[in-house]
């Protein structure tokens, strides 16, 4: 099993230093975003008859020595510098699933509130600018119980956010957070996460609906397990009309890394060896079945395919259609 590392202090420190896209390499990919305005934080597409929504929470400025536990800082450097990508910051975006369909409207994590990044935090606010009234979701999922998934789930008051809203996240999940005593058990960095991931499933006023593999959120849409980056971690599969996509939750949690070095264990990642499993299978299965995937932390909007690449694989985001 490999030793979940990072913690909130770090990650702040990492948010704080780290300049955010602007980067000494002179051959760098990536470009500013415009001065004095924003970018529109959501993005719209059909899977069938199902209308998806991705609206962004923010990002998270990460250190790029998380990108792996299991390989050296010069190889994740020389994989960054060969994709043009920073070398200083994993620059991590945040991409919710919004997924109407029938008379359903199901979101897919609830970010992390004002709790974790000051980067982060923005879900509400940009569901209103995507012209989604948050009291119209009928249905939260919750991948896992990471910080920036699930510590939104209550207001400053501690109330539920959605308080309307019918709650659902796996059965192994919840349960493994809620042993008693598990934040005894833990590496000290974790114990923050334990007692957030708490503290959210036990948020006064909510009831959890406990599904596990193959299990029907509503139709057309179920949950996968998909285990390794929390030890019961569940990603979402959403059907219509003989199209098909994986919402991928943090199965994968890096479009190139986690693609063409699924065998790298992310730092985030508690169950390494499980992680990278169940990443190739799903690689597999992207690739082999044509399903296109949706990656959390993939940039935005994190859509795309999975391609083979001679013995491995790449991503190919998805072209953007105007409508």
């Amino acid at each position: 099993m490999t030793r979940f590392n990072p913690n909130r202090r770090t990650l702040l420190k990492a948010a704080a230093a780290a300049p955010a896209l602007a980067l000494p390499a002179p051959l760098l990919a990536q470009v500013s975003g415009p001065a004095g305005r924003s970018n529109p934080p959501y993005f719209r597409f059909d899977v069938g008859t199902a209308r998806i929504t991705v609206v962004s929470d923010g990002y998270l400025g990460l250190g790029v020595d998380g990108l792996a536990t299991n390989a050296s800082l010069d190889e994740i450097v020389a994989f960054l510098e060969a994709h043009r990508l920073s070398t200083e910051q994993n620059y991590s975006h945040t991409n919710h699933v919004v997924i109407q369909t029938g008379e359903a409207t199901v979101l897919v994590d609830v970010g992390s509130g004002n709790r974790f990044l000051p980067t982060a935090g923005r879900l509400m606010d940009n569901l209103n600018a995507a012209g989604i009234d948050p009291s119209t979701i009928t249905h939260v999922v919750i991948t896992h119980a990471h910080p920036d998934h699930i510590w939104g789930v209550r207001d400053g008051f501690d109330e539920p956010i959605l308080p309307d809203a019918e709650y659902i996240i796996g059965a192994a999940e919840h349960d493994w957070w809620m042993q008693d005593g598990l934040v005894d058990r833990v590496p000290a960095e974790m114990q923050q996460f334990v007692v957030g991931a708490v503290n959210s499933l036990t948020t006064e006023g909510l009831e959890w609906t406990r599904l596990r593999d193959g299990d029907a959120v509503v139709p057309g849409v179920r949950l996968i397990d998909t285990p390794g980056h929390t030890p019961n971690h569940m990603s979402v599969m959403i059907e219509s009309a003989g199209k098909r996509l994986l919402a991928l939750g943090d199965a994968m949690t890096h479009a190139y890394v986690s693609v063409e070095r699924p065998g790298w264990h992310g730092g985030f990642d508690y169950d390494g060896p499980t992680a990278v499993e169940t990443r190739k299978r799903l690689l597999d299965m992207a690739a082999t079945d044509a399903i296109p995937v949706l990656g959390y932390h993939f940039p935005f909007p994190g859509v795309g395919n999975i391609m083979r690449d001679g013995d491995g694989y790449r991503f190919v985001p998805a072209i953007w259609n105007w409508g």
